[in-house]
């Protein structure tokens, strides 16, 4: 490139960087701290609000390797050894579950967390619905928990996705 194009090149290279305010996430709005059954922290969920959506992220740690369905239940209660006391998925909706359901899908249908070899792994959505229902839902009167499953979630399966038992459960709280 000839030097006197530099000037000129410099600005238009920062601009091609540049994300639009809809594509970026620029705003926590609620997080959890997922523990498992022992106490023993398990990574956290953090509510990512960007425009009118709100994506999930998800970054577990200390599971076994594999595959593990990660869903939002309808109580904020993570009460062991079973967390139980969450409830079912968050489905104001009243659909059934899982993406590959003609019926589905929840609000609480996460994609699959995989944990690899190191114990550790990470998972991101975005919610269904607008900033405004999707926060609503999560932060009604009794809370919502992120809960992760000991089986990976089938996608289609109601109500649970034969996700197998609750290994791991935190609750969101507004940030």
């Amino acid at each position: 490139m000839r030097p006197a194009l530099l000037p000129l090149a410099l600005p238009l290279l920062v601009l091609a960087g540049c994300q639009t305010l809809d594509t970026a996430s620029t705003e926590r709005v609620g997080q959890a701290t997922l523990r498992l059954a022992n106490g023993s922290p398990a990574g956290t969920a953090q509510l990512m609000a960007s425009g009118s959506h709100v994506t999930i992220t998800i970054a577990a740690a200390g599971l076994a390797p594999g595959t593990h369905g990660a869903h939002l239940h309808m109580k904020g209660s993570c009460e062991g050894p079973d967390f139980t006391s969450a409830g079912g998925h968050l489905n104001p909706g009243m659909k059934q579950h899982g993406s590959e359901n003609p019926a589905g899908s929840h609000l609480g249908d996460l994609p699959n967390l995989v944990i690899g070899n190191s114990g550790a792994g990470t998972v991101s959505a975005t919610l269904p619905g607008t900033r405004e229902e999707v926060l609503s839902h999560i932060f009604d009167a009794d809370g919502t928990a992120v809960v992760i499953h000991a089986d990976a979630d089938d996608y289609r399966t109601d109500p649970a996705g034969n996700a197998g038992g609750r290994i791991a459960c935190g609750v969101l709280m507004p940030a």
